[in-house]
């Protein structure tokens, strides 16, 4: 993994990681509030994550989804438990209560990412928490917002993320069905707001040494990525019908295929700067002075005569010669990446995207995308089976071996 400026001692012990001491209760499932205790863990945290015996978190299962890539190998629970220790622990059972109890109080911070009913009925809200520890830092999780009609309803990120905050309506091309996003694409953003108010929420306890609520929902997040969009509807404004290639309202800041059957991206929104350049770069300086492109009016109300005659040029050669045509020249443009060139993209090493890990099955995983100039997130070994660490976690709280097999006698722990 490379990115910079690192300094030279980035690879520091766990012990001096910036969050080090931070003890983190992940009691949350699925992907964005996990996805938001990984980042912290990355980074030192001890996050201990309670989960139901047996089965534990769904999302230990949704590597076998037809929607996901498919693999014989459990991918996404090394990229979204890595790090944890897991305790089987069934919340619904009386006798489980003291354990969760204890967790809480020499806790830091807590993540919760059940409905507000299901909170409710487990005693998990903060009102119900925040007496067991005055300086703990409180984080929920929601799809649609802690209060109002819909604060009971399930959200997921394709629903409440990219569904209810127009994202995929506003992006589909006219007359076209809306498009669906890939798997956990608005969980992974959201993970990220997590993270910051978690970090906020404990700047305020260091100034205050109280402990608060925290959270965000997915809509919020889904409306945030939308915001321009969004904005511009707050104040009136006509939101565009999107056209697709073949209809660009502008030809220069438009997709093409090339001769390999790729998509080159281009983006030259200072064509009043670059025409010139961009003419010879395609080789049609012909071009330049023809009138109906001119001038950049010009170029903008000729639109489809403009993208028709590049779309003709493009598809005579490949992405490659193309790159190498339009790198020295200033002009933005990219390629409409794909998935399996990403992972050996020598820019996306550099970039520090991806990690390593101890996990002879799955020796690479997605990094976290926070970047540190004085410290590296550590390295990973297989994500946690069920209830791993239960002992070890219990014997922590000061359990004892009788106390310990009384909770697996009575159903508490897995």
């Amino acid at each position: 993994m490379s990115d910079g400026p690192l300094d030279p001692a980035a690879d520091l012990p766990l012990s001096d990681l910036p969050l080090a001491d931070l003890r983190v209760l992940d009691i949350s499932s699925f992907i964005a509030a996990p996805a938001a205790a990984v980042a912290l863990a990355d980074y030192g945290a001890d996050v201990v994550k309670v989960e139901p015996p047996h089965e534990g978190d769904p999302h230990r299962h949704n590597w076998k989804n037809p929607g996901y890539p498919q693999s014989d190998r459990n991918f996404p629970w090394q990229l979204d438990g890595r790090h944890k220790r897991s305790l089987s622990l069934d919340l619904k059972n009386p006798e489980a209560r003291p354990v969760l109890e204890r967790l809480i109080a020499r806790s830091d911070v807590m993540i919760v990412n059940f409905p507000p009913p299901a909170r409710e009925r487990l005693r998990l809200r903060w009102e119900d928490v925040q007496p067991l520890n005055g300086r703990l830092v409180y984080c929920s999780l929601t799809g649609y917002g802690e209060s109002g009609p819909d604060r009971d309803r399930p959200g997921f990120d394709i629903s409440a993320y990219f569904g209810r905050s127009g994202i995929l309506d506003a992006a589909r091309y006219d007359g076209g069905p809306p498009g669906i996003s890939l798997p956990a694409q608005g969980d992974r953003a959201t993970a990220m707001t997590l993270v910051a108010a978690i970090l906020m929420g404990l700047r305020h306890r260091d100034r205050t040494g109280k402990g608060c609520w925290v959270g965000t929902s997915l809509y919020a997040n889904g409306v945030w990525a939308n915001g321009t969009t969004v904005a511009g509807a707050l104040v009136g404004a006509a939101l565009p019908v999107r056209h697709g290639p073949d209809k660009p309202r502008n030809a220069l800041t438009n997709l093409y295929r090339t001769a390999d059957d790729r998509w080159l991206q281009l983006l030259v929104v200072r064509d009043d700067r670059l025409w010139p350049a961009f003419c010879q770069a395609i080789g049609r300086p012909e071009l330049e002075t023809d009138p109906r492109f001119a001038e950049r009016e010009a170029r903008r109300a000729n639109a489809l005569a403009l993208g028709s005659e590049l779309a003709a040029v493009f598809a005579l050669r490949s992405w490659a010669e193309w790159e190498q045509r339009f790198a020295p020249t200033g002009i933005p443009f990219g390629v409409i990446g794909r998935v399996a060139d990403v992972v050996d993209d020598e820019q996306a090493a550099h970039a520090g995207l991806f990690a390593e890990t101890d996990n002879p099955a799955i020796p690479r995983t997605v990094n976290t995308p926070i970047r540190l100039g004085f410290a590296r997130p550590r390295k990973a070994g297989p994500p946690p089976e069920v209830g791993e660490h239960s002992e070890q976690v219990l014997r922590e709280l000061g359990y004892g071996e009788d106390e310990i097999a009384a909770l697996r006698r009575h159903g508490a722990l897995g």
